[in-house]
């Protein structure tokens, strides 16, 4: 597939693409006759998960850590265990804060509903 293609696909950018390859999370795209990028299946999974654990908050830093030890092979299995893990805590430490935050609107949501009823109540009588 051609970048405009992959873009319209997956919802990112071509410039967003060349970026990724740029720093290394999109490694090899191969390029036709011609130098115009095609992409294949391995690049298209890869975009893939680029773009999940961005939508998860995963920073570039790990994610160009962890492709680079993906192209090591399987001796770094552990080693990308263990930034998925470490991102893993960091998503979980935001869901926790973004969930305060989340109750703590709700409560004052709740409190306006009560004052409101309240003031409702006293024009009724």
């Amino acid at each position: 597939m051609r970048i405009a293609e992959v873009s319209k696909e997956y919802g990112i950018s071509a410039d967003t693409l060349r970026y990724y390859e740029r720093i290394g999370l999109l490694p090899r795209v191969h390029r036709n006759e011609n130098g115009i990028r095609d992409y294949d299946e391995q690049d298209c999974a890869r975009i893939k998960f680029v773009k999940c654990m961005r939508g998860a908050n995963v920073s570039i830093e790990a994610l160009i850590e962890y492709m680079q030890l993906l192209e090591q092979g399987d001796g770094t299995m552990a080693a990308r265990k263990a930034i998925l893990e470490e991102q893993r805590d960091q998503v979980t430490e935001r869901i926790a804060e973004m969930q305060a935050g989340l109750d703590r609107l709700n409560y004052k949501i709740a409190h306006y509903d009560d004052l409101i009823h309240a003031c409702e109540q006293k024009i009724a009588k």
